[in-house]
């Protein structure tokens, strides 16, 4: 019998918990696919559902990540879509295909089992073909699962991005830099902010956002960003600190812009909280939470990238070991990547 190399966590409390076993490989029904794992890449919602940080529930003992690239090995025979060979990547919540989240949270890798394993199987529907003969590898696919479709559920899912608006990213982790990529193929301008001078120089040299501010030297980064806009401020903020930058998000936002509240790095005591309804007032903008996006906002993310022939933001591969996946998810852990980190699964 075909046996496969799963990872499990197996506790909550440290990156130990990440835990490999010898399984069976799993088999289909007539409207799945099996996929053979060339590559998974790391979110910083991994790093908090190890340690215990994530907000919302998780499976006990669940298979994590969420966002994986491969190939199709089989297909379901009700499957006429999607055939042997294809290179693929999945969704991040299978059953989330159109519109906005109306059911309860179900992303891959938390309270459903994900993807770091050697196989998976998925329904069709939720996978997304990768066109033949591009340049991008699987590990630069496997990155659009979840930056893809969060930056473009941010920028399109309700008031949608236009050529020459001005864009604002936070840090220089995956989504940030995912987000330069796609809003300059797109038309705008971009701005980015990080702690390091010499993580904005190194963003500025390859991904050429129009503007960089670092947020230590200016703590007032909002009058940096209406300062580059002529005092109108940006289109869109791409929030990824959460209570501890708000404020300064909502500042720099233009009248009737969206801030897209996406992650929740940024820590603050309750106290200190600032008060964002009158903020929100004041400037009449959009404050709207994104739950990365479904399978056809991935599907338009892909269809982007592939149009213009986009490489997306590899930092560093690791390995399928245990000693190796726990260092790609000590690397992410540590802040010091730019763009995504990945696994290459042999």
């Amino acid at each position: 019998m075909a046996t496969q190399t799963v990872y499990h966590l197996t506790s909550f409390t440290s990156l130990e918990g990440l835990t490999p076993s010898e399984e069976k490989l799993p088999t289909i029904t007539k409207h799945e696919v099996l996929i053979k794992i060339r590559a998974i890449s790391l979110n910083y919602r991994d790093i908090a559902i190890a340690t215990s940080k994530y907000p919302l529930p998780c499976k006990e003992n669940v298979i994590p990540c969420s966002d994986a690239a491969g190939d199709i090995i089989q297909v379901g025979e009700e499957v006429d879509e999607l055939a042997v060979g294809d290179k693929a990547i999945v969704t991040f919540d299978p059953w989330n295909l159109y519109g906005p989240l109306k059911r309860k949270h179900r992303g891959q890798g938390g309270p459903v089992d994900g993807v770091l394993a050697q196989y998976i199987v998925r329904p069709a529907v939720s996978v997304v073909k990768i066109p033949p003969g591009l340049p991008q590898s699987y590990s630069e696919w496997s990155t659009l699962v979840c930056t893809g479709a969060t930056v473009w559920n941010a920028l399109y899912g309700n008031v949608p991005l236009k050529p020459g608006q001005t864009v604002l990213f936070q840090g220089t982790g995956g989504i940030s830099i995912t987000g330069i990529i796609l809003a300059k193929a797109a038309g705008a301008k971009t701005i980015i902010t990080s702690s390091s001078d010499e993580k904005l120089a190194l963003v500025k040299s390859k991904f050429q956002p129009d503007y960089t501010i670092n947020y230590k030297t200016h703590p007032d980064w909002a009058a940096k960003a209406l300062e580059y806009t002529n005092g109108i401020g940006v289109d869109y903020v791409l929030e990824n600190g959460g209570a501890g930058t708000i404020e300064q998000s909502i500042k720099a936002i233009a009248h009737g812009g969206t801030v897209a509240v996406i992650g929740f790095l940024a820590d603050i005591d309750q106290s200190k909280m600032p008060d964002v309804t009158m903020l929100a007032l004041q400037k009449g903008c959009i404050i709207r939470g994104i739950n990365i996006g479904p399978t056809e906002m991935l599907q338009d993310a892909v269809r982007l990238v592939a149009a213009k022939g986009l490489r997306m933001p590899v930092d560093k591969e690791f390995g399928f070991s245990r000693d190796e996946v726990i260092a790609a998810y000590e690397y992410v852990q540590s802040g010091k990547h730019i763009g995504k980190v990945s696994i290459v699964v042999e």
